[in-house]
């Protein structure tokens, strides 16, 4: 389950929660509203259980602009993705 962050809307720093009921291979990325990859957040098999972790929207270039992103859990056959809203 991917939980909705918080807070969201955010500026810059956002909280991503989500829990898994097996150990699983998890990827979450962050994706902008055409689709691209900004970011991958976790790849890596993990254990049975709930996590959170922080995401700081910065780019290469520094600060990412406001807008609509998407963060896509996936975790074996499971994909579940939320929207997020960067306001500065």
């Amino acid at each position: 389950i991917l939980e909705q962050n918080y807070p969201n809307p955010f500026n810059p720093i956002t909280k991503i929660k989500y829990s898994i009921p097996r150990t699983s291979y998890v990827v979450i990325k962050v994706f902008d509203i055409l689709g691209n990859e900004i970011e991958s957040l976790i790849n890596a098999e993990k254990p049975a259980g709930s996590y959170e972790l922080t995401w700081y929207a910065e780019s290469a270039e520094g600060r990412l602009p406001s807008g609509i992103y998407f963060c896509r859990l996936q975790a074996g056959e499971y994909v579940q993705t939320k929207k997020m809203v960067l306001i500065k």
